[in-house]
């Protein structure tokens, strides 16, 4: 085989073996937090507390959420868990 031959190859294994950047199913960056009633409550992560390890979530209103300085809709697809109705 030739070395234009087989370069040719390697560069289509490469291509082929590559990853497909994929977004996590059901959430969608554009469309923001899905809407609920008036008292639904939206589970964010955040940040844990100074030496703890496991992950915090808060569960809190939309309003209260916006008193904190939070947009629900801008930090829901990186993390948003669940709503409580």
């Amino acid at each position: 085989m030739s070395h234009s031959k087989l370069a040719a190859a390697f560069s289509l294994i490469v291509v082929a073996a590559s990853p497909v950047p994929a977004q996590p199913a059901g959430r969608d960056a554009v469309a923001g937090a899905p809407t609920a009633g008036p008292d639904a409550r939206y589970c964010l992560r955040v940040r844990p507390v100074t030496g703890t390890l496991s992950e915090q979530i808060q569960c809190w209103t939309r309003r209260q959420w916006a008193d904190q300085g939070v947009d629900v809709d801008k930090v829901w697809a990186r993390e948003g868990v669940k709503i409580l109705e």
